[in-house]
């Protein structure tokens, strides 16, 4: 509620038989600010652990660390978890971080959080949400990670202190176990203190942390009984003997808070340290704690009864008027009440970031203690007084729902109201799970019946990526309900149906839109609902009548021209189509342009973001894949400013590196794809984002001749033995086919391509240049000494590539059907294929049929035009980062006597013959015009042109716009 940065009311006390855990404090510091008995050092960080029973010391341990790492000049964050907090998402993080920004102007504070300020800002209590941005957790957590790790080299050597981790919020621990892993190398400290045997289950291993930095935790052990003499002589005088004093030690099992608690009473009550004094000890001691001290609290009246029972209801740091309010006293008798208390060492004073006066328990365990004191009725009622004083007082409606949560369900809408705002809150935090609780109370309130339908459809949507299955049952009753204005029913239908995709209910999902849309009397909201239909028929692996869906789309996308959303949803859809049943090329291209002219966007939470994906992948298989990693790039964007760090941002990744694959780019591909497939992991194992990454790592592992990485990855994923419930692409089981193949596993790998070449057919998806399942299966039949069957593949693979148009597709496929060929023949179906390729950005496919002409030139006794073949091919492989590729051609130069020249530098710019080519090409000059225009032999031209395709990005027809002419 409020973070302290001051506390009075408590004597510093030395601290006994704690010489190993002050010595490892002293040595983590000294580490951490690089200053040791050797002299000046680098700076080192890690994670110190201490656990132990509720007042064994760790809170004083904690103090006594604070003290000297400010006395070294560190940074000190420090927070506490809350028993009554736990349900507060970031409640810790806030305490950590604001102090620090307190004391900061607006312009600093947006300056240490730069781009992350928006995803951030609200998680951490810097400003209120602002707008329906929802980041996700994994975004909030990245952007936690920049925070932390800005303020690390901004303010030096940072130290952050977690007391009572077992009590911290969720969302805090998530973040923390995850970043504790990089604290030795940004030279941080984190030191974490808790009770091991309360520790949530997901907490535990907010307890391994100190061990995987290579230390044990320190598990605090009770005082012996020479320590318990040395602080009850402290505080009763030195005469105090030795029976008493052992009693001390065994009356409290030597926890130090039970021994300075039992020590002060007895000094307060004026108690003589003689063994016949014991009896006085022991009824002393039971006024310490449990009912002994609820008995002393209930001996100061009434009215400081009710203040102490309102603090227990609000937990830590209590601002003095919203403590009046709960408990019903006017200030001065809120004023006296504390003062009581402070007395009777139940409560104590601290001073918040705004230097006002708070106020605390002296200890959690006098807080607990009174807390289960109060009569249950009294309990819920003094939460639902707290919940209206702290929105009173302007705290926000998150403060107040934790308080609502321990309410009974009465029906009364403002409760509805103020959890449907902090589940808001809480949304806009990135903190779904705190957001779901919320509206689960909400519900059982109830609401009105008038509001029941939101509710549920808010609570439908929150559960969406994280519990699909609880989704479909919230937004099902959402739809049931008799009340329901059309624009939320048809709301409530496309969530519905992603939830049914989602849990792989994708012909339920169909369905319900089949039924919607009859239901609806919109003709805009009928296109809406079959575009929705066509979406999630497109990618359900299981769709009985494909080639329905594709006439259909086909009949809609001749009479739309992309004026709103659904259209544009429609035509992107009938180009993806296009695409994948190998249709014209231009034709898919038409399409496109139709579905972007009136633009796009990636982060509409109603329409997804399927179908910029497959606009930009058509404009990827049609030669035009700059155009198409523009598209992503953007996407990415998006998804990085609205702090979607997920499933979104996983397949922004792969589909980069999936274009950087097509383009020839193998090393940025494997990076790219790596970041996705990272991504992907940490959402969960089996999401289609992962098989998209697995198999497109796997083919650009090839591709770079890496076969022993790309079988691992293969293994650790289960590539060829899981078979996913979506469409994806690259097509898993083809891409296992390809490896086993590339692994000389040719009799398997026939069957994996055959397979998938009778599962993709039936499906319609026959075009080669999307996936070359029967190019590799030709491959495959050749290698099994079956020519004549490889030689019908592949003709009838290059036939289909023909049709759909693509110079990459077709040059591929003459590529593969030269493979199958005899010598005569197969130069000149590479010769055919260098001339397409040299026209396509596909580089390392251009790089590829380059060397098998050399090679086969060479065979043929054309040694001049064979060098020439395998210079330009081992350069171009090279350049892509396909090894294997440029050693075999290095060996073929070897053989015939000459000398591989040395790799020359990649470069992204035109060069000015390269510039000069282009433009007259975007002019619509074929090449031997360009040849005479500039003076050089056609065969330059080409080669010019090859580059300049491969650099944009594009082929021929998309030169106008790559050049911005």
């Amino acid at each position: 509620m409020t973070q302290t940065v001051e506390q009075r009311g408590r004597d510093p006390r030395p601290l006994l038989e704690r010489e190993s855990e002050l010595l490892a404090i002293q040595r983590a510091l000294e580490a951490l600010c690089g200053t040791t008995g050797r002299g000046t050092t680098a700076r080192r960080g890690g994670v110190l652990s201490f656990a132990g029973p509720a007042g064994v010391g760790k809170t004083t341990l904690l103090g006594e660390l604070r003290r000297s790492a400010a006395a070294r000049g560190c940074t000190v964050l420090s927070g506490r978890g809350g028993e009554q907090e736990r349900q507060v998402p970031f409640h810790v993080m806030r305490q950590l971080i604001q102090p620090v920004f307190a004391a900061m102007s607006e312009e600093e504070r947006r300056e240490i959080l730069g781009n992350w300020y928006g995803i951030v800002a609200s998680a951490i209590g810097l400003a209120a949400p602002d707008g329906p941005s929802n980041p996700d957790p994994q975004g909030v957590r990245d952007g936690l990670d920049w925070v932390i790790t800005n303020l690390s080299v901004r303010s030096g050597p940072v130290v952050m202190v977690l007391d009572d981790a077992h009590w911290a919020d969720a969302e805090t621990l998530a973040w923390l176990t995850a970043f504790a892993a990089r604290a030795e190398e940004l030279g941080m400290l984190i030191v974490v203190a808790c009770r091991p045997d309360e520790l949530p289950p997901d907490a535990v291993a907010l307890h391994t942390l100190a061990d995987r930095h290579g230390s044990r935790p320190h598990e605090l052990a009770p005082l012996t009984a020479a320590a318990v003499a040395s602080i009850v002589r402290a505080a009763l005088g030195d005469q105090a003997d030795d029976m008493f004093c052992r009693e001390c030690w065994a009356i409290t099992g030597g926890n130090p808070f039970e021994v300075v608690e039992l020590a002060e009473k007895g000094r307060d009550r004026g108690l003589e340290p003689r063994e016949d004094a014991i009896p006085q000890l022991r009824d002393l001691a039971s006024a310490v704690k449990g009912s002994g001290l609820i008995e002393r609290l209930e001996q100061l009246g009434p009215s400081t009864v009710r203040l102490a029972w309102a603090a227990a209801v609000l937990g830590a740091r209590i601002p003095t008027g919203v403590l009046g309010g709960v408990c019903a006293l006017g200030e001065a008798q809120v004023e006296a009440g504390i003062e009581e208390l402070r007395g009777a060492r139940i409560l104590t004073v601290l001073t918040d970031i705004r230097r006002g006066p708070v106020v605390d328990f002296y200890h959690p365990l006098i807080a607990t203690a009174v807390y289960r004191s109060i009569p249950p009725g009294v309990r819920v009622a003094m939460h639902g007084m707290a919940a209206r004083a702290i929105v009173d007082e302007g705290l926000g409606a998150t403060e107040a729902a934790r308080h609502m949560l321990e309410m009974h369900p009465e029906g009364d809408p403002w409760v509805v109201q103020e959890l449907r705002r902090a589940a808001r809150d809480s949304f806009a935090a990135g903190a779904p799970d705190a957001a779901r609780r919320y509206l689960s109370r909400a519900l059982r309130e109830p609401p009105d019946v008038e509001d029941r339908a939101e509710v549920l459809f808010e609570l439908g949507s929150a559960n969406l990526l994280h519990d699909p299955l609880s989704s479909v049952n919230h937004l099902r009753a959402a739809l049931e309900e008799p009340k329901l204005e059309q624009g939320l029913r048809e709301a409530i239908t496309y969530r519905l149906a992603q939830a049914l995709a989602h849990t792989g209910r994708l012909e339920q999902a169909t369905e319900l839109l089949t039924e919607e849309g009859r239901r609806t009397t919109s003709s805009r909201t009928r296109l809406r609902m079959q575009a929705e239909q066509f979406k999630w028929n497109a990618v359900r692996a299981s769709e009985q009548d494909p080639q329905s869906r594709s006439r259909l789309l086909s009949r809609f996308a001749k009479r739309l021209t992309g004026r709103d959303p659904a259209e544009r949803h429609i035509l992107a859809l009938r180009a993806w189509d296009a695409v994948l049943h190998g249709e014209p090329a231009p034709q898919a291209l038409h399409h496109v342009e139709q579905a972007l002219s009136g633009g796009t966007s990636w982060i509409d939470e109603d329409l997804g973001f399927e179908v910029p994906i497959v606009a930009a992948l058509t404009l990827m298989y049609c030669d035009q894949p700059g155009r198409a990693e523009e598209l992503f790039d953007t996407g990415v964007s998006e998804f990085e400013a609205k702090g979607w760090r997920g499933i979104h941002l996983s397949f922004g990744y792969t589909l980069l590196g999936y274009i950087r694959y097509r383009r020839g780019r193998l090393a940025e591909a494997e990076d790219f794809v790596r970041d996705g497939l990272q991504v992907a992991d940490r959402v969960g194992h089996g999401a289609p984002a992962q098989w998209y990454a697995v198999g497109t790592l796997v083919e650009t592992l090839l591709a770079r001749g890496d076969i022993a990485a790309a079988q691992e990855v293969a293994d650790e994923y289960r590539l060829g033995r899981v078979h996913p419930e979506a469409v994806v692409y690259p097509d898993p089981q083809a891409v296992y086919g390809k490896l086993l193949l590339a692994r000389g596993r040719v009799e398997e790998a026939e069957r994996q391509l055959a397979a998938a070449g009778r599962r993709l057919l039936r499906r319609g998806s026959s075009n080669p240049a999307w996936c070359p399942w029967q190019l590799d299966l030709a491959l495959a039949q050749a290698a099994a000494r079956r020519p004549d069957e490889a030689r019908a593949t592949a003709d009838e693979a290059v036939a289909r590539a023909r049709a759909f148009g693509t110079s990459s597709g077709i040059g591929h496929a003459l590529r593969v059907a030269a493979a199958t060929s005899e010598l005569t023949q197969a130069a000149t179906l590479l010769d055919e294929a260098v001339a397409h390729l040299e026209q396509s950005p596909a580089a390392y496919e251009l790089a590829h049929a380059l060397v098998d002409h050399g090679t086969a030139l060479r065979a043929l006794g054309s040694p001049r035009r064979a060098a020439q073949q395998l210079y330009r091919g081992l350069e171009t492989a090279e350049v892509c980062g396909a090894q294997a590729l440029a050693d075999r051609a290095r060996d073929q130069l070897v053989s015939a006597g000459l000398r591989p020249r040395p790799a020359r530098a990649e470069r992204d710019t035109l060069t000015l013959a390269e510039s000069t080519a282009a433009r007259h090409a975007a002019d619509g000059l074929d090449n031997g015009l360009i040849a005479a225009e500039m003076g050089i032999r056609e065969q330059q031209v080409s080669e010019l042109l090859s580059g300049v395709f491969t650099k944009l990005g594009t082929d021929r027809l998309g030169l106008h716009r790559a050049l911005g002419i």
